[in-house]
């Protein structure tokens, strides 16, 4: 009880920034949707049309309306100038805002179609232009109606605002996103409940506007909304306490969602923060997301792998060898992205198919060449990104891979699947401490089919001329072998004696010295 407390009480400035970014999404659809409904009750296929996007909207999951506003702002960039932002804020807004807009516009359009034709009539006897019928009839009447529809549309957008992580927008999917990467249940427990309970307390107030409307009584609509925008202004003032001086002030560190990436950007945290720097961190971004944002500055540092960027970003399928790659890679970032790699850090993390040493032993298996034979009767399991990844596709061709069913799970449930029999193989991480942990044997790639994966640090173009900040991060390059990476991650993943991150971070930087 006292360590969900503890993580309660520090999740201040998430929740306030949850609350701002649900706020505004809301009142972006608002600011949509209730003109929108105007227009849509005086024209049936208006009415259709925007009731058949807006629903359109919906079918889209969260995450992925999310995430797609990535590369559109992108692709805005040439439009709108290099200043546009393409993470955090902005796409979580606009995502969110379509979001909310079916429930107010469905109900909006629903109240202003079946107001009573009497009154309506009455109001053109009274000689009622087109506005003053707007204002004094309709609206008064359709309010208690669109209100319900706002807060259905609050109750989604504060739930699926927690999802705005994966895209650098902090809010109480950090906890989430973060204790379930590092199964640590007490902070995913956390975040639920901080979640819900603004859900909750959203309802609630926008329930005595609802219902201030129902039965005549302003006082009651006015309280509601008055306490709702000072819970809103009290978030902005907290978070403004919490920032201290601008963002742009401090460092960002990205990290993609999973342990090592946690650890290491806190190992490089605590770095510059002894150095002086004030740092900030983007957690549980998606490899794509994560080698744009620092290319593009969205932010500043960020540890990505040489055959992450050599497949995903250059769009490469040969296998050079693992200096030529790096080689390759300092040369393209340098030219198309202004980051400066700054070096390897001394350890690579590679996929590597995976199996319990029981079940590669009991098949005679011990190369990914072996496996092919079997595959047909076998499961395979894959993080979310492994199915889409060009490596899958180079590997699977190279030894005509045919599996039974290919089955998605999050890095750290992946795991799991592999030991409770859910996956028979899957595609582990080869500084992954639970390989040695859980006794798995790792397949040989006789082909050369995966490429190398050295871990590498990148600086976006604003930090890579900072020759403090570069000296001060120098002594990690080459420092970290993949046994200290394995035990560090491990720290993180193990179910007994858990470590956070930073502890592991800690851990780590002291085993250095």
């Amino acid at each position: 009880m006292e360590g969900l407390l503890d993580a309660l009480s520090g999740l201040g400035p998430q929740l306030a920034e949850h609350v701002l970014l649900s706020a505004a999404a809301v009142a972006l659809g608002l600011a949509l949707a209730l003109p929108l409904a105007v227009w849509a009750s005086r024209s049936p296929p208006v009415a259709r049309l925007s009731l058949g996007f807006a629903s359109l909207v919906q079918t889209i999951p969260a995450l992925a309306l999310l995430a797609l506003f990535f590369p559109i702002l992108l692709a805005a960039r040439a439009v709108f100038g290099e200043d546009l932002p393409t993470l955090g804020f902005l796409p979580a807004w606009l995502a969110l805002g379509l979001y909310a807009l079916l429930p107010i516009l469905r109900n909006a359009v629903t109240a202003l179609t079946n107001i009573d034709a009497e009154a309506i009539e009455a109001a053109d006897g009274l000689g009622m232009t087109g506005w003053q019928k707007l204002r004094l009839v309709e609206a008064p009447l359709a309010a208690p109606y669109v209100m319900a529809g706002i807060r259905t549309a609050s109750v989604w957008t504060i739930g699926a605002a927690t999802l705005a992580t994966t895209i650098g927008q902090r809010s109480l999917g950090d906890p989430i996103f973060a204790g379930l990467q590092t199964q640590n249940w007490v902070l995913v427990l956390a975040g639920c409940i901080a979640s819900a309970a603004l859900a909750l307390f959203a309802d609630g107030l926008l329930g005595l506007v609802e219902r201030g409307f129902a039965r005549r009584r302003l006082r009651l609509s006015i309280a509601g909304a008055l306490l709702a925008l000072t819970g809103i202004a009290a978030a902005a003032i907290s978070l403004g306490d919490w920032n201290g001086a601008e963002r742009r002030d401090s460092v960002v560190i990205g990290a993609k969602g999973f342990s090592e990436q946690y650890i290491l950007a806190r190992a490089i945290g605590i770095t510059l923060e002894e150095a002086g720097y004030a740092v900030e961190y983007r957690d549980g971004l998606g490899s794509a997301v994560a080698h744009n944002a620092v290319a593009s500055g969205q932010i500043d540092i960020l540890v990505d792998y040489t055959g992450t960027i050599w497949t995903n970003t250059l769009g490469r399928t040969d296998n050079p060898g693992r200096d030529a790659m790096y080689q390759a890679i300092v040369r393209w970032e340098a030219e198309n992205t202004g980051a400066l790699v700054l070096g390897r850090l001394g350890f690579e993390n590679a996929y590597g198919f995976a199996m319990t040493s029981d079940s590669a032993q009991a098949r005679s298996i011990t190369s990914i060449a072996d496996l092919a034979a079997t595959a047909p009767q076998l499961t395979m399991g894959g993080d979310p990104e492994w199915f889409e990844r060009p490596e899958w596709a180079a590997v699977r061709d190279a030894y005509g891979l045919r599996f039974a069913e290919q089955r998605t799970f999050s890095p750290t449930f992946m795991y799991n699947a592999l030991q409770s029999g859910e996956a028979d193989v899957i595609s582990a991480y080869t500084s992954d401490g639970r390989i040695a942990a859980n006794g798995l044997t790792i397949l040989e790639d006789p082909l050369g089919a995966l490429p190398n994966y050295d871990a590498i640090m990148l600086l976006s173009s604003g930090f890579a001329s900072d020759d403090a900040l570069v000296a001060a991060l120098r002594p990690l390059i080459g420092s970290i072998d993949v046994e200290l990476m394995r035990k560090a991650n491990l720290s993180v993943d193990r179910d007994d004696d858990k470590q956070t991150p930073e502890q592991a971070a800690r851990w780590l930087l002291e085993q250095l010295d």
